[in-house]
């Protein structure tokens, strides 16, 4: 296998760490289920070396753990059809609250009344040109969640993938199964954060933050759920 980056992505960063390459490792289309230890062991261990770093999108765990929501399972309610009408549908970063079945998803989470006093909130920092208040107030679980959006694979558009459960736990078995230093990740080309790491990474969150700012495994069809990493 070859130790390439993904299409318009490149290969090399340089951060205050150091410099590093980063491969865009491509694989069959992941269905709800599979087990992510066999992923890995397949795609990334024949490429992999002593040192790399190996991180995960976070959507691929989320669907290893059957961890999804089934759109026909989902009770819209008037009040989330009311405020969805407010806010973003999606954008180029994924979507957003203006799907009711997203906006369902905060308020199942959250609480109509915290909900609402979310968006509420948002609109007057929309007058004063303040943006992400109402994700600050629901939280990262209504952030994080992917899916019911079909435009990249329509089997999407069925499902919400919301974020991994027990990441740094999944990222410590990766590694004890495998030999693997493991990060799982959610990132898009607006914003990165890290889930989850394996205890033996040493790079600290800013460290590892610096090296995937970038978004080197894109986020559309290219199937490339997997990024090695490794220090030139």
């Amino acid at each position: 296998m070859e130790f390439k980056a993904n299409n318009n992505k490149n290969l090399t960063i340089e951060t205050s760490s150091g410099a590093y390459d980063r491969a865009a490792i491509q694989t069959h289309f992941i269905q709800i289920g599979e087990d992510y230890v066999e992923l890995v062991e397949n795609y990334v261990k024949p490429l992999w070396q002593e040192g790399d770093i190996l991180a995960i999108a976070e959507k691929i765990i989320s669907l290893c753990q059957n961890n999804v929501i089934h759109k026909d399972k989902v009770k819209v309610s008037g009040l989330a059809r009311f405020l969805s009408r407010f806010a973003t549908q999606h954008n180029s970063a994924g979507i957003g609250v203006g799907d009711v079945y997203k906006m369902q998803y905060a308020i199942d989470i959250n609480g109509g009344a915290k909900v609402f006093l979310a968006a509420v909130c948002a609109g007057f920092g929309k007058l004063v040109g303040k943006k992400g208040i109402f994700y600050d107030m629901v939280g990262d679980e209504v952030r994080g969640l992917d899916g019911f959006y079909p435009d990249v694979f329509p089997i999407y558009g069925e499902i919400g993938i919301p974020l991994p459960k027990n990441p740094v736990g999944i990222c410590n078995e990766i590694r004890d199964k495998t030999g693997i230093s493991t990060v799982i990740i959610d990132a898009n080309d607006f914003t990165a954060d890290i889930l989850g790491t394996s205890d033996d990474i040493e790079l600290s969150e800013a460290e590892l933050l610096e090296i995937i700012k970038d978004n080197p495994a894109g986020q559309d069809d290219q199937c490339t759920p997997f990024l090695l990493i490794r220090k030139r």
